[in-house]
């Protein structure tokens, strides 16, 4: 009899071991899927704004009272960022907008605004005079994020010369990387004309 109760706990185990394997499986499928993704930096994404006029984008900048109207920068390259003080994504991010916005102030080809998400207006002038960034800031009441279809920050749109979008950013922004789009979407231009 105890030859019979070993192989049965025996055939009870094999399922165990089974369900096991297929965990790990599952996971190492899992891990592979993570490390083989676009980083999160700098993947663009589809949208119905892209190769739309861009939406309005107007209001005061929190950090200097001036006002600011996109619609001002036509003729330069824009990239409207949405962001807030409290998202770990977009602090990463910030040092690389700063780093865009200073390669390209001297030619004026491009520039940056940041659109508030959620967060309050003091906490957002205290994190620029930290951490730099001398474009202008627009708070918003919220209509500005539906209609540039925001789901959550960071996000961030390239709008070109003419006012059209471009492309949609989100999980935050690389300088460098930002620079290879412009360019790509310049020659894209220079075919098409």
């Amino acid at each position: 009899m105890g030859a019979t109760t070993t192989a049965r706990a025996g055939v009870r185990r094999r399922p165990a071991l089974w369900g096991a394997v297929a965990v790990g499986v599952v996971l190492a499928l899992f891990v592979v899927v993570l490390a083989t993704r676009d980083p999160a930096t700098n993947r663009t994404v589809d949208s119905p704004l892209l190769g739309e006029p861009a939406r309005a984008l107007a209001g005061e900048s929190v950090l200097d009272g001036e006002s600011f109207d996109l619609r001002d920068a036509e003729g330069r390259w824009v990239l409207v960022n949405f962001f807030a003080t409290w998202c770990e994504p977009c602090r990463k991010e910030h040092p690389q907008l700063v780093k865009f916005a200073q390669d390209h102030q001297v030619a004026d080809d491009a520039r940056v605004v940041s659109v508030v998400f959620q967060d309050q207006p003091e906490d957002v002038e205290r994190w620029f005079r930290d951490n730099g960034g001398n474009w202008p800031v627009v708070d918003t009441d919220g209509e500005i994020v539906v209609d540039w279809s925001v789901s959550g920050v960071p996000e961030s749109y390239l709008v070109d010369p003419a006012g059209v979008v471009r492309a949609k950013i989100v999980g935050g922004v690389d300088a460098t990387k930002l620079d290879d789009l412009l360019r790509r979407a310049s020659a894209q231009d220079e075919g098409g004309s």
